[in-house]
């Protein structure tokens, strides 16, 4: 099961912008509810940087080919504040973190969105992390 932006399922805004889906990744069972796109996986998400663990979790919601996990999900001693802010015109204005563990430094490695715009509520109170965070599902 696939589901993208061609998708015939976009009854709402949310929906045709979520996620493209691709091996590796074995989507088992995808399903809309009413504030946000959730999928499961045959393994629970996590995201791996500097050889390390820095976030797991079984909620994970997957945004233009970003993971996005919960806040709670990410160990808190590898995210420093960023001064750096981006805009984004249907996600809104996203802060960054800076990834830091054993000596190495990632900048604005992690991005969130305090305040998301409607259309983008799904990721409130999530990260996401750059490519050179490799994300297992």
């Amino acid at each position: 099961m696939a589901i993208d932006s061609r998708s015939s399922y976009t009854d709402g805004a949310m929906w045709g912008r979520v996620a493209t889906f691709h091996p590796p990744w074995r989507l088992m069972f995808a399903y809309r509810t009413t504030d946000r796109f959730r999928a499961t996986f045959e393994r629970m998400p996590k995201a791996i940087w500097n050889d390390e663990v820095i976030a797991e979790s079984d909620d994970t919601v997957v945004v233009e080919g970003n993971y996005y996990f919960p806040r709670t999900s990410v160990r808190d001693e590898v995210l420093l504040p960023s001064e750096t802010h981006t805009v984004c015109p249907w996600k809104g204005k996203a802060s960054y973190y800076t990834l830091s563990s054993h000596g190495h430094t990632a900048p604005d490695a992690a991005w969130f969105y305090p305040e998301p715009k409607p259309d983008a509520k799904a990721v409130r109170d999530r990260v996401a992390f750059r490519k050179d965070v490799r994300v297992e599902a």
